[in-house]
């Protein structure tokens, strides 16, 4: 198991283009110039018996801001914050209880920009030693896993859309048992496979 964390870890150094939630909708230009906050993200790895996971959480039904969706431990830069890696540590233990010091960073993928302007930062990382999730009530409704195999499978992906400021919007989605993982969160896994997928 050892040899596929050293494998991803490889593989993370591999030089690829930015993302965003406009790949799919090529017709939308974007403004230059514009100003985005940055943010970063934590895509922990967890071993369960034999398989890699990834953590994922369903944020809460009672937030402002996408209520009930799948989304990564993570959030923006606070000015505290050293660096991104330390904003992705830091939000992965207010959110989950996951301690920094149980996880070791292999690496990042290139920004991602968001609908909601935001410059988001996927960093990589593995969980060490045993990991209870303490969910952030305000926050966090549940954390659970998906396996690192089944998000490699090119048929894990699937392009939807609906209408949205009067035009259609496409976007990767990723059905998984009761959970519906869409836009951001599975425009950076699709990356994430990309990067990693055994070839």
């Amino acid at each position: 198991m050892l040899n596929e964390i050293k494998r991803i870890k490889e593989k993370l150094t591999e030089a690829r283009a930015p993302s965003s939630d406009y790949d799919l909708n090529p017709e939308i230009a974007l403004p230059e110039g514009r100003r985005l906050r940055a943010a970063a993200v934590l895509i922990a790895l967890i071993q369960k018996g034999d398989d890699w996971h990834v953590i994922l959480t369903m944020r809460s039904s009672a937030l402002k801001h996408h209520p009930g969706q799948i989304a990564f431990p993570g959030g923006k830069q606070d000015s505290t914050d050293l660096s991104l890696s330390d904003t992705a540590l830091r939000e992965a233990e207010e959110e989950i209880g996951l301690s920094r010091t149980q996880v070791e960073i292999l690496g990042k993928l290139p920004t991602h920009e968001t609908v909601t302007g935001f410059s988001v930062t996927p960093i990589v990382g593995v969980v060490t030693g045993e990991f209870t999730a303490l969910p952030e009530k305000g926050e966090v409704a549940e954390v659970f896993t998906v396996p690192l195999d089944f998000l490699t499978l090119d048929s894990a992906f699937q392009i939807q859309s609906r209408r949205w400021l009067r035009s259609r919007r496409y976007y990767y989605t990723i059905p998984y048992g009761p959970y519906y993982i869409w836009g951001a969160t599975a425009r950076m896994l699709r990356v994430f496979a990309d990067a990693v997928a055994k070839k």
